[in-house]
């Protein structure tokens, strides 16, 4: 990885772990459609101020499909899981299922046939789907019809992360990153838009939850997904989606430091039997590669 993309990386970890934290406060004020709707049009319209500011001129190409699929799964579908989670299981147990996106992204690019799954691959998607299991069956709160409903939520959030990235490398190459952005965050926005008639802004929102709302949308969602689908084209969609792995780490000290959340030993067990599920997965450990030749001088 180029130095960019090392920092890039860094930054998504940061700007996402504690997204969470800002993501409760906007929930509160809007509503869980709310949240996801108003995030999506404000993130999607800023990125357009920013092009027409710049005079960036933006190349959609011909196809307008992809740009809703990838707005149906990783802005739309995505986000209304984690808005509708998080709340009900809290940030800590949201974030770490959240690390099951690379788990979803590789069995995706295997049938896809993207990407060939090694013995080692499949070794970590049953040590991955045994982590999520310690974590949903033995969880550090009362297990209740809402809190399996969040965990599905939150599982149906990270399948949609895991979709929409995979299309959206395929579907969308040579595509600008700030192009995918708009695209995906204009067309997420649109579709969610009518559920509001379903479930309403619950009341007037006061200036810091505009507040809240802006830094979740501008910073935690348009520059933030700008970067991520840059990351996708420089160095591959499945690399950049173990950037999960440190989100999770964030927003769960986030979560036990600053919300107070309980954290039982077998979610940490838990959490610890995804991370390696994913590492295998990714090939990220050292048993299970391939020796590289050296050149013959």
């Amino acid at each position: 990885m180029k130095k960019q993309d090392i920092v890039a990386y860094l930054f998504l970890a940061f700007a996402w772990g504690l997204s969470f934290l800002v993501l409760l406060h906007v929930v509160d004020a809007f509503g869980w459609v709310g949240a996801v709707t108003l995030r999506s049009l404000v993130a999607g319209g800023t990125l357009l101020a920013f092009a027409a500011l710049r005079r960036r001129a933006l190349h959609f190409g011909a196809r307008r499909l992809p740009f809703v699929i990838v707005g149906a799964t990783t802005v739309a579908g995505q986000l209304i899981g984690l808005s509708y989670a998080t709340p009900r299981i809290g940030t800590a147990m949201a974030a770490i299922l959240v690390a099951a996106i690379p788990l979803f992204s590789m069995v995706i690019a295997h049938l896809w046939k993207l990407e060939r799954m090694r013995a080692q691959g499949l070794l970590g998607l049953v040590t991955g789907t045994i982590g999520i299991v310690l974590l949903v069956g033995f969880p550090a709160v009362p297990i209740t019809p809402d809190f399996l409903l969040g965990c599905a939520a939150s599982l149906f959030s990270a399948f949609c992360a895991a979709f929409g990235s995979n299309y959206a490398s395929h579907r969308l190459r040579g595509i600008g990153s700030l192009e995918v952005t708009i695209g995906a965050f204009l067309s997420g926005g649109i579709m969610t838009l009518p559920l509001l008639l379903a479930v309403p802004v619950p009341g007037l929102p006061s200036w810091s939850d505009v507040g809240a709302l802006l830094v979740l949308a501008c910073v935690m969602s348009a520059l933030t997904y700008v970067t991520y689908f840059r990351l996708v084209a420089s160095i591959g969609a499945t690399r950049t989606i173990s950037v999960e792995f440190a989100v999770t780490v964030v927003a769960v000290l986030v979560g036990a430091v600053v919300l107070d959340e309980p954290i039982a030993p077998l979610q940490i067990a838990g959490a610890a039997v995804i991370i390696a599920g994913c590492a295998l997965v990714l090939g990220l450990l050292p048993f299970g590669r391939k020796p590289k030749l050296k050149p013959v001088p």
